[in-house]
């Protein structure tokens, strides 16, 4: 082992150790479930605003976005991170403050939970059904995230991929089983700590191995539709492709995934003081906006850095950032270290989106279905056990599905992402707008919104022009007109549900 390895190896190895204190340190302050699940809403604003982005940005931040942008330029990556923004900004304004107030009111600790009790569903059909959404999609994404871990130890560290892939679940798992939610939370929020660092030493580090900033932006401009938002590059070619209008609208779609994402949704319930959600709205939209412009830049200033031959030409353009790092780490202990903390940053954006979807997940079977749905009833100390038993088996089942290191990561989390998109963002805005949806709405928005994005994506995407755009956008459509049409179909809310419906707007 050389000594930058060395290095590498000590600063990630201080990294999980310690994630792993955080969980050691929470681990007493959960007296409850509510506490394990939903933290005693005692978050503050800043742990509120990056726990919520970084549980959703995932690895997709330092390994995808600046991969498409060092292939193609602007305009995939580009319409895309708008339509994140955009997504991110709205989430915050529209949903964060109503559901906070809601989910207090009806003391729910859950999104599914929330769902049964906004609409008066008392067999808590509808926590169930969305119990059964939450692990059908959040399973297979937590599985890609221990895979992209496993990926990222066993190609720096020639070592086996199931072994580094059960060290990285077996880390994950440890932490947000002690400490639960705000040891998830608090992880959440020193790893965009660490992904912001990293991002700037790469991007810094990158535009001097370029030649410089002047450098970057000649070659970007010498390649054909690269600067280009109406235009895409070609690599094969050397020239550019039209970018269509469908095509910009699906990439945009993405925003809406936002308002059925139940990790960032738990957030906006768990903050200790509704008012201060408008500084967690700024530093949130604030941050998502400059780490995701940063990223794409990345992909630019790679793609100069190949240019000016200080970085050979990627096989694999999502481990721009991977290869950066180990040309930094050639420049000294200091520097290996340094490196060791990017890398760890990868590894952060990976875990911090992998502990909210166990935790999720976890609620959902051991509190949602056992509890809720077929009327367990246990001790509060009883509960908590089955709370981290549920984590325990999820993770088991994650890390099996993940065995396979040739598995697609990202095509993973594109498809979780619109089946939670499509699922539950139109049933959380009829549920906190509409006081007229009822529970037999919400129910047909749920099905047909998370059968769509599988018909979709299956059966109708394949068949390719205007049907080939991402399956979020139809799928939350469908939803969205199952909601209304079953709604007025039906009968209307009883009275108590409406009243309560109206003293939470008027607060």
């Amino acid at each position: 082992m050389t000594t930058a390895e060395f290095c590498i190896m000590a600063a990630i190895a201080v990294y999980l150790l310690a994630m792993l204190g955080v969980g050691v340190w929470f681990a007493k302050k959960n007296n409850s479930v509510d506490d394990f699940y939903l933290g005693g809403r005692q978050l503050g604003p800043f742990v509120t605003a990056m726990s919520a982005e970084a549980s959703d940005m995932s690895s997709w931040l330092l390994m995808g976005l600046p991969g498409v942008a060092y292939l193609t330029g602007l305009a995939e990556a580009g319409w895309t991170a708008i339509g994140l923004a955009v997504g991110t900004y709205l989430n915050w304004l529209i949903v964060a403050r109503r559901i906070r107030r809601y989910s207090h009111r009806l003391d729910a600790i859950t999104v599914p939970q929330f769902f049964s009790k906004r609409w008066g569903d008392e067999r808590n059909l509808l926590s169930a059904i969305a119990a059964v959404v939450i692990i059908v999609f959040f399973v297979p994404y937590l599985a890609s995230g221990f895979s992209a871990c496993g990926k990222l130890f066993a190609s720096l560290f020639d070592v086996d991929y199931i072994t580094a892939m059960l060290i990285s679940a077996a880390v994950i798992v440890i932490y947000t089983v002690m400490g639960g939610f705000l040891a998830a939370s608090f992880t959440d929020l020193i790893q965009s700590i660490i992904m912001t660092v990293a991002l700037l030493v790469v991007l810094g580090f990158g535009v001097t191995a370029a030649g410089g900033l002047d450098a970057v932006m000649d070659n970007a401009e010498s390649l054909a539709g690269y600067l280009s938002l109406a235009q895409i590059h070609d690599p094969a070619t050397g020239g550019s492709n039209p970018y269509s209008l469908l095509t910009i609208c699906s990439l945009l779609a993405w925003g809406r995934g936002y308002f059925g994402m139940p990790q960032i949704v738990l957030r906006f319930m768990a903050i200790e003081d509704e008012r201060k959600l408008a500084l967690s709205r700024r530093v949130a939209s604030s941050w998502v906006v400059i780490s995701m412009g940063v990223a794409i830049f990345i992909g630019v200033v790679g793609n100069g850095m190949t240019r000016a031959g200080s970085l050979e030409q990627l096989a694999d353009a999502e481990t721009i950032i991977v290869r950066i790092a180990s040309l930094i780490s050639e420049h000294g202990i200091l520097a290996a270290l340094l490196a060791g903390v990017i890398l760890a940053g990868i590894l952060a954006a990976t875990m911090s989106t992998a502990d909210s979807q166990l935790l999720a997940a976890s609620s959902s079977v051991s509190q949602n279905l056992a509890v809720e749905f077929f009327r367990l009833r246990i001790s509060g100390r009883a509960s908590m056990i089955l709370a981290r038993s549920v984590m325990v088996i999820i993770s088991v089942v994650a890390a099996f599905l993940a065995r396979d290191p040739d598995s697609s990561v990202f095509r993973v989390v594109s498809f979780a992402w619109a089946g939670f998109g499509a699922a539950f963002g139109p049933a959380i805005l009829f549920a906190l707008f509409w006081k007229r949806s009822n529970r037999f709405g919400a129910l047909a928005g749920m099905v047909v919104g998370g059968v769509m994005v599988f018909v979709w994506k299956f059966c109708i995407a394949p068949m390719g022009g205007v049907w080939g755009i991402y399956e979020l956008l139809p799928a939350f459509l469908a939803s969205s007109v199952a909601i209304v049409v079953v709604s007025l179909a039906t009968k209307a809310p009883d009275p108590e549900i409406q009243k309560t419906f109206e003293e939470v707007r008027a607060m």
